[in-house]
């Protein structure tokens, strides 16, 4: 039966920290606690080598019931606790092929790699949300093996469970994972035309499509021509779908 060291790669054990890797975590907490907020988004800090948690952001909908204080301390034991059982399965999986990517990486390179992936989560009153995790290494030891992660946790734009994929700091490839066939292909990133971003972004301010219209000096036809092109591209159904998906894989920049 799974627990929890199985969320900890035998390929990222970590015996000892040296002075030089500790001196350099001095004081980062209180940033990501400024970060955290100023975002909907729920913040975790992960240490691998206490294989726990080191920090749990306030944030109501992703903690079933519990503090902040508590999640911290369950660590793993939460997600054997709150995610459906078929999803901590997939949890388990995407633990093993994630350290398996990172291990092919050249260690200085693996600092600039993001793991994003969806799962349910089901609270303490029966609501199943489906959320969407990122997580990226913050600090490295000096062999490579990483030491924290960062994790962002927000609602998922998908429609199911998986949709694992792993991006590059400042390279349009994506990396995305086959669960039918278990194996990695490449893809290229969606990127949006100047008028998609645009539409978009005024969106985001809760401009109508008429008043998109007027701002950007077309005709409501030519707002309604590019979000047709833009759901299309996305694979979504509206533009509060479409908002989402930008912005939970960062395509507006």
């Amino acid at each position: 039966m799974a627990d929890e060291s199985d969320f900890f790669s035998s390929k990222n054990v970590i015996n000892s920290i040296s002075k030089e890797d500790r001196d350099q975590t001095f004081y980062y907490l209180e940033a990501i606690k400024a970060f955290a907020r100023t975002t909907y988004q729920s913040i975790y800090v992960i240490d691998y080598e206490k294989k726990g948690f080191e920090y749990v952001s306030e944030n109501p909908l992703f903690l079933c019931g519990h503090t902040a204080e508590e999640v911290q301390k369950l660590g793993y034991a939460f997600y054997f606790k709150y995610v459906i059982p078929e999803d901590l399965e997939l949890l388990l999986k995407i633990n093993t092929i994630g350290f398996d990517f990172y291990e092919k990486i050249p260690p200085k390179q693996r600092i600039f790699h993001t793991i994003s992936y969806d799962f349910h989560l089901k609270n303490s009153e029966g609501k199943v949300i489906l959320i969407n995790q990122k997580l990226t290494p913050i600090y490295l030891t000096q062999s490579g093996k990483i030491w924290k992660a960062i994790c962002i946790i927000s609602i998922s734009p998908a429609k199911s469970s998986g949709n694992i994929k792993i991006y590059k700091k400042g390279d349009n490839k994506i990396f995305e994972y086959d669960l039918q066939g278990n194996f990695w292909k490449t893809m290229d990133k969606i990127t949006l035309t100047n008028r998609e971003k645009e539409i978009l972004q005024f969106s985001i301010r809760g401009y109508s499509v008429g008043e998109i219209a007027e701002t950007i000096f077309v005709s409501p036809d030519t707002v309604k021509f590019h979000r047709r092109k833009l759901f299309a591209k996305l694979d979504v159904a509206n533009i509060s779908e479409a908002i989402a998906y930008a912005t939970n894989n960062n395509i507006l920049i």
